[in-house]
């Protein structure tokens, strides 16, 4: 059994490793303390924000949606706070996943590598994803946006939290405004707000919508 990590620990540091191997192994060994340590000791705000976002543009609450990097469940939890019902996840950290699937709002839950596609999904399987606290640095990259909106069906929104850092990087940013550009996607929303309270680091919440049928 893994003993608690010390208050802080985790989420000071989560951000410094870039090694995937490394970044997998902290997530494993942060699963046992991460709702308290996020949600109450930090008040993580960016699973709500998501969830209100996503309503905006997703009205169907029997929609089938994809919680990407979806950890212990707390985005999933804030979906299922909104209404919606037909929730998967995935996640690249065994430990995460095995909390997740406690929580029984998951449909189905399977392991991931975002950077490394193939997902595990069929071609247009989600009528909507969100991906919350996923893209960062030695995180999940902006390339992998392709491979997401494979898995999404035509017209499908994705809703994206993310910290100021990484918005601020502008990697990700240049990336959906590539596929703008390319009329992959629609832009609807972009938002500045709380992130993680605790630790005074702000994020945005950006929407953005599946072409309902892509230029030649």
């Amino acid at each position: 059994m893994v003993d608690a990590p010390q208050n802080d620990r985790f989420l000071k540091t989560v951000y410094q490793v870039r090694d995937p191997d490394e970044v997998r192994d902290m997530y494993d060994r942060w699963a046992a303390s991460y709702d308290t340590e996020l949600i109450e000791e930090n008040g993580y705000a960016q699973p709500r924000r998501c969830a209100e976002m996503l309503s905006r543009h997703l009205p169907e609450r029997t929609a089938e949606i994809l919680d990407i990097g979806c950890g212990t469940g707390l985005s999933g939890a804030a979906l299922a706070e909104a209404g919606y019902g037909v929730i998967d996840g995935c996640d690249f950290s065994a430990g995460m996943l095995e909390n997740a699937r406690k929580t029984g709002l998951y449909r189905r839950l399977f392991r991931a590598d975002l950077n490394a596609p193939p997902l595990d999904a069929a071609d247009g399987a989600y009528d909507a994803a969100v991906a919350v606290g996923v893209f960062g640095f030695g995180h999940v990259q902006p390339d992998s946006l392709d491979e997401i909106l494979r898995i999404l069906a035509p017209g499908a929104p994705l809703v994206i939290g993310l910290n100021e850092h990484f918005y601020d990087e502008g990697s990700l940013t240049a990336k959906l405004a590539a596929l703008g550009a390319a009329g992959r996607i629609a832009r609807l929303n972009e938002e500045h707000g709380e992130h993680i309270r605790g630790t005074g680091v702000t994020g945005w919440v950006i929407a953005v919508r599946k072409a309902a049928a892509e230029r030649n």
